[in-house]
C-alpha cells in the first residue's frame, strides 16, 4: 500500500532526527528543562526545524528528514520467473502517471494522454513538464 509508510514523524524520520540531534536532547534533559525531561522528541524536532533549509516547509522535518542512514524501502516479494515482473513495471509506470496527474483539472484526460505517450515512445517525451508542485508558497 503505497504511501502508508510515510507518516507524520514516522520511524525512518525519527531515526534520522535522533541520529543527527541526539546529543542536543541529552544536554537539554540534563540541564533541567521541564518539558524536555518529559519528551526529548520535542527538543530533537525543534532543533531539526530550526536547521532546515530556508526554502523548505513543514514537510521537513516532520514527514521527510533524509539527513541520516534510515530510509523507507519499497519491498515487492516476487517469485523468480513469474509474470508479476511485467505487472510490476506496468504498475510503477501507472503510479508515476498518477503522481503527475494528481491535482490537475480533468485528470482522466491527462492520465489517458500520458498512458498513450508512455506506450508509444516514453524516451521522446519529457514528463517533467507535466509535474506540479503542491508545496505551499515560500514565505519571505
Amino acid at each position: 500500500r503505497e504511501g502508508r509508510v510515510h507518516r507524520y514523524k514516522g520511524h525512518a524520520v525519527r531515526k534520522n532526527v535522533a541520529e543527527r540531534y541526539s546529543g542536543d536532547a541529552y544536554h537539554s534533559t540534563r540541564s533541567g528543562a521541564a518539558y524536555s525531561a518529559r519528551d526529548p522528541w520535542k527538543v530533537l524536532f525543534r532543533r531539526a526545524r530550526e536547521e532546515r533549509p530556508p526554502d523548505s516547509n513543514d514537510l521537513v522535518p516532520y514527514w521527510i528528514f533524509e539527513h541520516g542512514d534510515a530510509r523507507v524501502e519499497r519491498r515487492v516479494p516476487m517469485p523468480p520467473f513469474s509474470s508479476e515482473v511485467d505487472q510490476l513495471h506496468r504498475l510503477l509506470g501507472s503510479l508515476a502517471v498518477y503522481r503527475l496527474a494528481f491535482g490537475q483539472p480533468r485528470q482522466e484526460d491527462l492520465v489517458e494522454y500520458l498512458r498513450r505517450v508512455q506506450h508509444k515512445d516514453a524516451d521522446a517525451v519529457d514528463l517533467n513538464r507535466f509535474r506540479i508542485s503542491l508545496r505551499p508558497p515560500r514565505v519571505n
